[in-house]
């Protein structure tokens, strides 16, 4: 059995084979698809995609590009979120300083409401960034000195420091088909180094397909060609990657379990 752990089921490129891509993403032995909030204007659509099917588990949060249009959410707001039981995690949160109009203050502000929401209700954070790195481990780290909270970096692109720095802080590391591609060869030695231990998959559909799906829609059926990509890359048996990964999420995502 394998986890996608980090998707947008509620994304409109899914609307017309909704039915169908849950059907091949169990039929490769997809058992749980966790559905990540971008927004909690737009949380009740993700509600609704939960309650369609037992094996999608959700999350609450802001991307950090919608403060712009959203502002700061308060951690109380989160809280109150995550009352649903299919609601395992806090995000996706972070920071994202990729595009000129981007407002750090108001996403570092954002991103310490989520971590306290985490920290409040024992929910981990899944956290964004991207041309952020210095600033997303400074507030990571400055938080987790405050009070205890867990974490996984999803879609993971940083450097080996910073991977260094996020296992230092014991947090988990999420690689996507990105790791797949021809030109990711500084990405692929990172998912060397990273423990098995401290390490998940993911596709981040729609986007991101792996290889040899890139340039296509992206669904949860095809974390499985990035879990084939990541056990050669680590010499393991696919099976034991499965089931290591598997035991690894249900580890970070405790409500999960059920």
């Amino acid at each position: 059995m394998l986890i996608d752990s980090h998707c947008h089921l509620e994304f409109t490129q899914f609307t017309e084979d909704f039915d169908s891509v849950l059907k091949r993403a169990r039929d490769v032995g997809i058992s749980k698809m966790l559905s990540i909030s971008t927004s909690i204007h737009d949380f009740a659509s993700v509600v609704k995609i939960a309650a369609k099917a037992e094996d999608i588990l959700i999350s609450v949060g802001i991307h950090p590009e919608g403060v712009n249009d959203h502002g700061v959410v308060d951690n109380s707001h989160i809280i109150a979120l995550c009352s649903s039981s299919k609601v395992v995690g806090i995000g996706e949160t972070g920071l994202d300083y990729h595009y000129p109009d981007h407002n750090k203050e108001l996403q570092k502000q954002n991103f310490i409401q989520h971590i306290k929401a985490a920290q409040f209700t024992g929910l981990p954070v899944i956290v964004h960034t991207r041309d952020a790195g210095d600033d997303t481990l400074a507030i990571m780290s400055a938080m987790l000195k405050e009070k205890p909270y867990n974490a996984v970096i999803h879609c993971f692109t940083e450097s080996m420091e910073f991977a260094k720095a996020a296992l230092d802080l014991g947090f988990y590391i999420s690689f996507s088909g990105i790791v797949t591609f021809k030109n990711a060869l500084s990405l692929q030695e990172v998912a060397k180094f990273v423990p098995l231990s401290r390490m998940l998959v993911e596709t981040d559909a729609p986007y991101l397909a792996p290889t040899p799906y890139r340039g296509k829609r992206n669904e949860p059926a095809f974390v499985s060609e990035t879990a084939k990509f990541l056990a050669d890359l680590k010499s393991v048996n696919y099976q034991d990657f499965c089931d290591i990964t598997t035991s690894n999420f249900y580890k970070l995502f405790t409500k999960a379990r059920g």
